[in-house]
């Protein structure tokens, strides 16, 4: 992928005023496997695809928890990800203890865009190729932030990054509208069907999927598998691209008729 002398490095500039490595480093967070994060006033739901690269393989793991009020989940490199959830975390408990109170999460998304943006102007570093997608709550209500390797930072009221997030995204833009107002279980049944949107067709199980929330009175934890295997059976979920919001209880079942894609490249 090498493209000119202008790539050696993230602090060399090209003539068109581009810093490729840093383009790259973007590149690598639409190649990582899908992550989807939506809000309502109360409640913030991640959710993630986590395929296993082989058979005989686990999953990795695309859902952190930072503290009981908030949570990470990230599309690209991994092991990028684990480092920067563990920054979090430090940072949490260092303000928990000077401070007896819990981290504003504006406040924790600014030090992340800090830090993520010092790689940018070192020859010797280079950025982070990973997103993340921060949630939690505070004094001030609920949060969703995103955090690109430029060290550019966004508030969003629902967001999907990764490999074929286009799709999430579109359906996320029909209903965002009404996120304010939802329940946490219809929080939880939309991202599922963002998730769906982003499989191409195949099926959609428990065992390909993360879900975790955090919201008023309910600390942030990841949703345990049966518990989402049942959301998916009562809604059909599984086999059938999302109905309507008025004929989301009745829709029939359709069989997925793709074939199922390979593990994301960034999936590792």
């Amino acid at each position: 992928m090498f493209r000119n002398q202008y790539d050696t490095d993230v602090t060399t500039w090209s003539p068109a005023g581009r810093l490729f490595q840093m383009e790259y480093a973007m590149e690598a967070v639409k190649q990582g496997s899908a992550a989807i994060g939506l809000r309502s006033a109360t409640h913030i739901v991640l959710a993630t695809v986590n395929k296993a690269t082989s058979e005989l393989s686990s999953h990795q793991k695309k859902i952190f928890k930072v503290d009981d009020h908030i949570g990470v989940a990230i599309a690209g490199l991994t092991a990028d990800g684990r480092v920067l959830s563990r920054y979090l975390r430090n940072e949490c408990i260092n303000h928990s203890f000077v401070y007896e109170s819990p981290l504003p999460i504006s406040r924790l998304v600014i030090q992340l865009a800090d830090k993520a943006q010092v790689c940018t102007q070192r020859s010797w570093k280079r950025p982070y190729g990973v997103g993340l997608l921060v949630a939690g709550l505070d004094e001030t209500g609920a949060h969703l932030y995103y955090n690109c390797p430029s060290g550019s930072y966004f508030e969003y009221h629902s967001i999907a990054i990764g490999s074929r997030s286009q799709a999430a995204k579109t359906y996320l833009e029909r209903r965002f509208e009404g996120f304010e107002k939802y329940s946490r279980e219809e929080l939880i049944k939309d991202g599922l069907f963002a998730i769906k949107e982003t499989l191409q067709g195949e099926k959609l199980t428990s065992a390909i999927c993360t879900v975790a929330i955090v919201g008023v009175g309910e600390p942030f934890h990841v949703i345990d598998p049966q518990t989402i295997e049942r959301v998916i059976e009562s809604l059909d979920i599984g086999d059938e691209d999302a109905p309507p919001p008025a004929a989301a209880a009745s829709a029939a079942d359709e069989p997925s008729a793709s074939q199922e894609p390979g593990a994301a490249p960034m999936d590792i």
